[in-house]
C-alpha cells in the first residue's frame, strides 16, 4: 500500500475500513493488465461530503451531529449506496463503504456506481419527530449532490422506509418537484419496489446455494449459523429455513441461541419483536461468551452484522464449509487469509449481499417508467442476474486460481476501469 494513495484527511496509523478495501485493491492490482494504470482512481473517492446536522431536540435544546456522503466513483452511472443511523459512524467507515458499493454494482453489472452515507447518532436516542428533523435536515444538507440521474440513497443499518419517505419528501420541497426515483428502498405507496425489503436476504440465499453446490454440500438438512437477525440474517434465516435447512445458531447484540436440532425461526422472529432480540429465546442454549459463536460447528456461516467481525483472532475457530457475507466488510484481509488456508469457500460482501441494490436498481427503473413489476418478475430477475454474477465470479477464481473474493475485484475492477478509460479525462 503506497502512502501517496492515503488521503491526508485520514489516520495513516489506523486507517480503519478504508485500511481494508485498499488491501483488497492492492490484492487485484496485478490482475488488471494494462488497466491497472488507472488503479488510483479506486484509491481516491471521487468527492466526499461532511455536515453539520443541527436540530432542536424535544426539549428545546440544540444538538450537532456528523454527517456524511461520500461518492467513491461514478464511471459507470450515478452513485448508489445507503446512509446509516449509528453511534460509530466514521468518515473511514463511509469511505470503505461506499467504494465496497462501486465493486459490488460493478460485480452485478448493474449501472451504478459506488456511494454511501451515515451520521454519527445512536437513533435509539431520539423520539420520532427528534428523528424526522434529523433525516431532513441531513437531507437538505447533502441535496446538492444527491439526485435521481447523480446520487441515490437507499436504506441502511438503522435506516428504513419511513427515513426513505422522509428524505425524497425533503428533497421534493427543495427541488419543487417529486422525484421519486432520488431514493431507493422507500414505501410501496411512494414508488417502492415489491420484493425490496427481502432482496438482500433472498440474494444472500441465492449465492449460498449456488456455492452450497459448488462444494457438494446440500441445502436440506444444512446447518447454519448467522451473526445479525434483522432485515439481512432474518430474510435468510427464512429461507434456508423453507429449503429444510436447520438454523441452529444465531448472535444478535443482545447474545446467542443455539439449538443443534434447528431453532424454530418463525417463533424466533416473534421473540425478537417482542424482547427486542435473540437472548432468552425459550428452548435454547445461551452461550455466555460471545466469542464461542465463531467456533459453533456448522456446513455454513452466514455474518450478517456489522464490518470486521471475523478477525485474524478468531478466524482460527471457525468451523464451517461456506461463509456467505451478509454484511459489509465483515472479514479482514488476515483472516481472509486463514479462512482461504482452511479451505474454507468464502463468498464475498461485495458478491453476496448484492441482492439490496440489485432490487434498488429494478425500483429505480419502475420509477423512471411509472411501470411496476409484480413481485414473482423481481424475484425471478434478481435470481437471475444473482445466478449469473457468481457463475461469473467462479468462472474467473477457477480461471486465476484465486479466491471468489479476488475474483469478484477482478471482475468489478476491470468494469469500473475500462469505464474509466473509453471515458478519458477531463478537461
Amino acid at each position: 500500500m503506497t502512502n501517496h494513495a492515503l488521503p491526508s484527511y485520514l489516520n495513516a496509523e489506523d486507517l480503519g475500513p478504508w485500511g481494508q478495501y485498499l488491501k483488497q485493491i492492492d490484492r487485484v492490482t496485478p490482475h488488471l493488465g494494462g488497466l491497472s494504470r488507472w488503479v488510483e482512481t479506486l484509491k481516491r473517492p471521487k468527492r466526499i461530503l461532511v455536515v453539520d446536522v443541527p436540530i432542536e431536540r424535544d426539549d428545546g435544546t440544540i444538538a450537532h451531529y456528523e454527517g456524511y456522503r461520500v461518492q467513491h466513483n461514478m464511471s459507470r452511472g450515478p452513485g448508489k449506496g445507503g446512509v446509516r443511523f449509528h453511534q460509530d459512524v466514521t468518515l473511514s467507515e463511509v469511505m470503505a463503504l461506499s467504494a465496497w458499493m462501486t465493486v459490488k454494482n460493478a460485480a452485478v453489472n448493474v449501472p451504478y456506481g459506488g456511494a454511501k452515507g451515515g451520521i454519527r447518532v445512536d437513533p435509539k436516542t431520539l423520539s420520532k419527530g427528534e428523528l424526522q428533523r434529523l433525516t431532513r435536515r441531513y437531507t437538505s444538507e447533502i441535496s446538492l449532490i444527491i439526485g435521481p440521474t447523480k446520487d441515490i440513497p437507499a436504506p441502511d443499518v438503522n435506516t428504513n422506509e419511513q427515513v426513505m419517505a422522509w428524505m425524497m419528501d425533503s428533497y421534493a420541497m427543495i427541488e419543487g418537484n417529486l422525484s421519486t426515483g432520488v431514493v431507493t428502498g422507500k414505501p410501496i405507496s411512494m414508488g417502492g419496489s415489491l420484493g425490496r425489503r427481502e432482496a438482500t436476504g433472498r440474494g444472500v440465499f441465492v449465492t449460498g446455494r449456488e456455492a452450497a453446490a459448488k462444494r457438494g454440500v446440500a441445502i436440506a438438512g444444512a446447518r447454519i449459523a448467522i451473526q445479525g437477525f434483522g432485515n439481512v440474517g432474518g430474510i435468510a434465516a427464512n429461507m434456508f429455513a423453507d429449503a429444510g435447512s436447520k438454523i441452529i445458531a444465531v448472535q444478535d447484540h443482545t447474545g446467542t441461541v443455539v439449538h443443534q436440532g434447528g431453532l424454530n425461526v418463525a417463533e424466533l422472529h416473534k421473540h425478537v419483536a417482542e424482547t427486542g432480540g435473540v437472548a432468552g429465546f425459550p428452548g435454547a442454549e445461551a452461550t455466555q461468551d460471545r466469542d464461542s459463536f465463531w467456533g459453533i460447528e456448522s456446513d455454513i456461516l452466514v455474518p450478517a452484522a456489522l464490518e470486521q467481525q471475523i478477525t485474524a483472532k478468531n478466524a482460527g475457530q471457525i468451523r464451517t464449509k461456506i461463509i456467505l457475507e451478509g454484511a459489509n466488510g465483515p472479514t479482514t484481509p488476515e483472516a481472509d487469509d486463514i479462512l482461504n488456508e482452511k479451505d474454507i469457500l468464502i463468498v464475498p460482501d461485495v458478491l453476496c449481499n448484492a441482492g439490496g441494490v440489485t432490487v434498488s436498481y429494478f425500483e429505480w427503473v419502475q420509477d423512471f417508467s411509472s411501470f411496476f413489476w409484480s413481485e414473482e418478475e423481481i424475484n425471478a430477475r434478481l435470481t437471475r442476474i444473482m445466478q449469473d454474477a457468481f457463475n461469473s465470479v467462479w468462472e474467473v477464481s477457477q480461471e486465476k486460481k484465486v479466491s471468489l473474493r479476488t475474483a469478484t475485484f477482478i471482475l468489478a475492477c476491470t468494469r469500473v476501469l475500462a469505464a474509466r478509460e473509453v471515458r478519458g479525462l477531463y478537461p
